[in-house]
């Protein structure tokens, strides 16, 4: 048997290639929209992809299962788990073949045999895996959303991504029950899981890429848990907010992704372009740092710099009915991997981009730059001393209940948009988050929304713990 392991970092997503080298079939597990990466991979290790499946309907990205199937004619293996609400629309029409608990996918000497494990979803289903060629008991679990390394998946998002009323606890108590389920398995079992740190799909997901279950048992917090209850507030405590574009992922995963036959590089546009799809009040996102944002930028446009969490706050902020446009510092390389990153949560819609001279042209053109100020924490001390400033913290609330500086005002930066309405505007507003990139995001969407009076505290509360500066408790 073989096993590759692909980590996407900007989803914390893993997916999985496992093969049988004595037959030359494989299998792709929870397979994103990069499917290239996949098939060069086959390739490289001389097997052909006769397989593709998945978890679940996802949340944090668009499947790439149903296009990979159709590119390299695998079969394609899809749960039957669950409710009638979380059923595949598409598998008919892909012809895909559904499974259920105690079914099993075979791969050459590679057994995959299906558990059904719900809780994060009610269709999720885990696959236990065992070379028979060599063995007569499991190696490990692809875990998918159910067992992390270090947590466990979230049983709150259909309701809190989904809009699904009443489910949270209805998940949780079917993930506990899911663990009880596994307790019968060897302490040996690894388990392959589908997220690493830094996804939203659980709230204290290890950087640690694999592990076993005798471990998870020893130190994941889920398996402390002495009840039902115990584990039911445990689990629903403290989870992060979830991305607005988790919705449109399930309805996409659900509905069936649209096959895109590789990522297309938009049209290259020139600064009289921009002017006028600002005039139009078009979505331009600017990826550069954001201290170059700052330091200059178009009036009107939105900083997410091209960096690790660039997938998630475009989630957050581009929408899906619009075309919108990008400026990319350095287009020869930049702007495929924005268009790649972008696709990957089915932002497809890019109308153009423009490269970072459109920041020279636009001045060159008598059109003035704007900037962001940036203030320091004793800055900000004595503003506030004087009531000169409105303090705005956009961490997420957990961060946020655990100590604020007195008298900011909360919002959670993602729903920064949903709350225009409630930011004062007499006098300036110093926007402030952990530790400046968030502010600074944050500080741009002000902007574009019109507020002209927008400062952004250098490095957050993080250096004004560090400065000994008083933090309030919240609790």
């Amino acid at each position: 048997m073989l096993l590759k392991r692909f980590f996407d970092t900007r989803l914390a997503q893993t997916s999985y290639l496992i093969g049988c080298v004595a037959t030359g079939e494989a299998i792709v597990i929870d397979p994103n929209r990069d499917t290239d990466q996949y098939i060069k991979a086959a390739e490289a290790e001389v097997v052909k992809i006769t397989h593709v499946t998945e978890t679940h309907i996802h949340a944090d990205y668009v499947s790439g299962s149903r296009e990979l199937a159709a590119r390299t004619g695998a079969r394609l293996f899809l749960s039957d788990e669950g409710d009638a609400n979380w059923k595949y629309q598409f598998a008919a029409e892909a012809g895909a073949t559904l499974v259920k608990d105690g079914d099993r996918i075979t791969v050459g000497n590679v057994l995959l045999d299906v558990a059904h494990t719900p809780g994060h979803t009610p269709e999720h289903i885990s696959f236990i895996v065992t070379d028979s060629a060599g063995a007569d008991l499991p190696i490990a679990v692809a875990s998918g959303d159910f067992i992390f390394v270090g947590d466990v998946g979230r049983p709150d998002l259909l309701e809190k991504a989904a809009n699904i009323q009443g489910t949270m606890e209805v998940g949780a108590r079917a993930l506990y029950a899911s663990l009880q389920k596994f307790a019968s398995q060897p302490d040996w079992l690894q388990v392959w899981p589908g997220h690493g740190a830094g996804s939203s799909c659980g709230k204290g997901i290890s950087a640690i890429p694999h592990s076993t279950l005798g471990y998870e048992r020893r130190f994941n917090w889920a398996f402390q848990c002495k009840s039902e209850a115990e584990f039911v507030a445990a689990v629903l405590a403290g989870q992060p907010e979830p991305p607005k574009y988790f919705a449109e992922m399930k309805r996409v995963n659900k509905e069936g992704p649209r096959i895109l036959h590789g990522f297309n590089r938009p049209a290259l546009l020139q600064v009289d372009a921009l002017a006028a799809r600002l005039r139009e009040k078009a979505i331009v996102v600017d990826t550069r740092s954001a201290s170059a944002f700052a330091a200059g930028h178009v009036p009107g446009t939105i900083n997410i710099p091209l960096n690790s969490s660039f997938t998630t706050w475009a989630g957050w902020f581009v929408p899906y009915t619009r075309d919108f446009f990008l400026i990319v510092n350095d287009p020869s390389s930049a702007i495929d991997t924005a268009v790649r990153d972008l696709a990957m949560i089915g932002l497809d819609r890019i109308a153009g981009y423009f490269d970072v001279g459109v920041i020279d042209a636009w001045t060159a053109g008598q059109r003035p730059l704007d900037t962001v100020p940036q203030v320091t924490v004793h800055d900000l001390q004595a503003s506030l001393g004087h009531n000169a400033v409105t303090l705005l913290d956009v961490r997420n609330q957990t961060e946020w209940d655990g100590g604020r500086i007195a008298g900011a005002q909360h919002i959670t930066l993602g729903y920064l948009t949903d709350h225009l309405a409630d930011i004062p505007r007499d006098k300036p507003i110093v926007v402030q988050c952990a530790a400046g990139a968030r502010s600074s995001i944050g500080a741009s969407v002000l902007k574009a929304h019109g507020f002209d009076n927008v400062i952004n505290l250098v490095s957050g509360i993080g250096a004004w713990r560090k400065a000994g500066l008083p933090v309030e408790s919240v609790r």
